[in-house]
């Protein structure tokens, strides 16, 4: 019989808090069991294992981080839209760096596919790239670029990898502004029949 206070929502929660704290890769269902006084065995009527619970992490993560980007990008377009996209990626990622690394993992393609979140944060980054006139298969291009360049300065920022002293905000500001110059000029990309 579950206990009693336990549902799978409290223990992804207490489990992307702990991610925050400790580090992703610590999120452990003993952990977990001891944060709330129970044994291993009672959180299995909750999560299936740990790889679900760090799938959980991730989709709440997702949607907590989708939710922070569309408010501030709302109403906006063009580099000042892709300017709070970033910083808004940007703020969630160092205020949440365990939910953010949950957020990189590699997931089923059903469960992306049957998350509103994932298919909102789609909608909200396509939409902002379409403002720059790019179609497919440019879009996902972007994307990649986009993903891979906030995901690397987040990452190394993080980790204390930026030595020089300058001042590591400006070095973002000017990233953003570069990115933005690069969607402007896109080169199209021919299209071809096969």
């Amino acid at each position: 019989m579950p206990r009693a206070g336990l549902t799978a929502d409290r223990i992804t929660a207490a489990a992307a808090d702990l991610a925050d704290e400790a580090g992703f890769e610590k999120v452990s269902l003993s952990a977990l069991a001891r944060h709330f006084g129970v044994k291993d065995a009672s959180l299995y009527s909750h999560v299936k294992n740990l790889q679900d619970l760090r799938t959980r992490i991730a989709l709440l993560a997702g949607e907590e981080m989708i939710d922070r980007i569309a408010l501030a990008v709302a109403g906006r377009a063009g580099k000042d839209a892709l300017t709070a996209f970033a910083n808004a990626y940007r703020e969630y990622a160092l205020d949440h760096p365990g939910r953010y690394a949950a957020t990189q993992i590699r997931m089923d393609q059903a469960l992306v596919t049957d998350s509103p979140a994932l298919r909102r944060t789609a909608e909200i980054t396509y939409g902002m790239l379409r403002a720059y006139g790019l179609e497919e298969p440019d879009l996902t291009d972007a994307v990649r670029l986009l993903r891979s360049t906030f995901h690397g300065y987040c990452a190394l920022e993080s980790a204390g990898a930026f030595g020089v002293p300058r001042d590591v905000r400006r070095s973002w500001d000017r990233a953003i502004e570069a990115l933005h110059v690069a969607l402007e000029h896109w080169p199209k990309q021919e299209r071809t029949d096969d």
